[in-house]
């Protein structure tokens, strides 16, 4: 069943980026506008955990980027996908945008939320280990979302988890989810993306951080390899002597993306497309900063039409001066991520029977 493609947009490109006063708000409907959502795709999320970039492929991401779009330009939320399941967020470590979008995000769907905010209020303090924990949330909902200082944590609450788990970031491994939204958002900016492109249109990636220590970083780096056709060249800035680490060169290696590693910014910065700035990774217990002399302003020489992401909070490396210029993509990094969780939510709960009987989609 294929029902009626989503209007084509109208008075406007598939490159059109308005820039409104805190930057960059590209319409979602350029993902939308010729083609349906695929729920043979996304059905392949039924019932999983989403713990690792590893689990995803390039059309999988473009079916959850283009139900994101849908859920943003539309008011599928008003159909109560969600009415009836209850999402457990359970936060050891602090976060503000990643809780908070998991819940806004389930609530406007009608959704509810019981939470664990901070790990010192949850047994967990008292000693009580995570397979337990996991043992017990089974009683208590039908998917958790967790955060854990520890890499190791994921593996630990699964051992008795038996509902669908997404990794909202385990230490210094990875944060799926951000990378998800992350690529939505580069998406809207540049739909061109969902197919391979000649050189002279690949883009040029920069990284200012150090993706072996940074799990943003570092699942914003391993979801980049999905597009190997539309990148031309990855460029690294760290002041690490090795930012990457074993696992993520072999990848990259692997994936025939020319990359390069830098120290400073201004080295290539007037050549790059996309800029992905991070400082802050958790090291041992407690956040550092690290990378500090990469700094972006105003004054910075950046690429006419360049775009800068950053999954935030964000310290000195990215000025406030940029807020209002059209290289700031990454206030709508953030607003979208809510859609991009709406999406996996839908998927991972077989809520698809709730979707309006209207919305494009196809299935076989």
């Amino acid at each position: 069943m294929v029902s009626t493609p989503f209007p084509k947009l109208s008075n406007t490109s598939e490159n059109s980026n308005p820039l409104v006063s805190d930057g960059l708000n590209p319409d979602p409907r350029c993902l939308i506008s010729q083609e349906a959502i695929d729920l043979t795709i996304l059905r392949r999320l039924v019932g999983q955990s989403i713990l690792s970039v590893s689990q995803f492929d390039k059309p999988l991401v473009l079916e959850i980027c283009k139900f994101a779009a849908l859920l943003e330009a539309t008011e599928i939320a008003s159909s109560h996908p969600l009415d009836g399941k209850i999402i457990i967020t359970a936060f050891f470590e602090p976060s503000t945008r990643t809780r908070l979008s998991f819940e806004s995000a389930t609530l406007r769907l009608d959704g509810k939320v019981i939470s664990i905010p901070d790990g010192r209020t949850s047994g967990v303090e008292k000693g009580e280990s995570l397979t337990d924990t996991g043992e017990m949330l089974n009683a208590y909902g039908d998917l958790v979302v967790m955060r854990h200082t520890e890499t190791s944590a994921i593996a630990e609450i699964s051992t008795n988890l038996r509902l669908p788990l997404i990794n909202a970031g385990n230490g210094t491994g990875e944060h799926p989810t951000q990378a998800l939204a992350d690529w939505y958002a580069i998406l809207k900016w540049y739909p061109q993306l969902k197919a391979g492109l000649p050189n002279r249109k690949r883009l040029h990636i920069g990284i200012s951080g150090t993706p072996g220590s940074m799990r943003a970083v570092k699942s914003f780096l391993l979801m980049a390899l999905f597009f190997h056709d539309s990148i031309r060249t990855i460029t690294i800035v760290s002041e690490m002597a090795d930012p990457l680490g074993p696992e993520l060169t072999k990848a990259l290696d692997q994936s025939g993306i020319n990359y390069q590693i830098e120290r400073d910014i201004n080295t290539t910065l007037a050549d790059l497309d996309v800029i992905y700035m991070n400082s802050l990774c958790f090291l041992g217990d407690s956040y550092q900063s690290l990378d500090q002399r990469n700094k972006l302003t105003e004054q910075s020489p950046l690429k006419p039409g360049a775009v800068v992401l950053h999954p935030l909070a964000r310290l000195d490396e990215l000025s406030e001066t940029l807020d209002t210029t059209e290289h700031n993509l990454y206030f709508t990094q953030a607003h979208g991520a809510v859609f991009v969780r709406q999406a996996l939510l839908i998927s991972l709960l077989n809520r698809f029977d709730r979707l309006p009987k209207n919305i494009p989609v196809s299935q076989s």
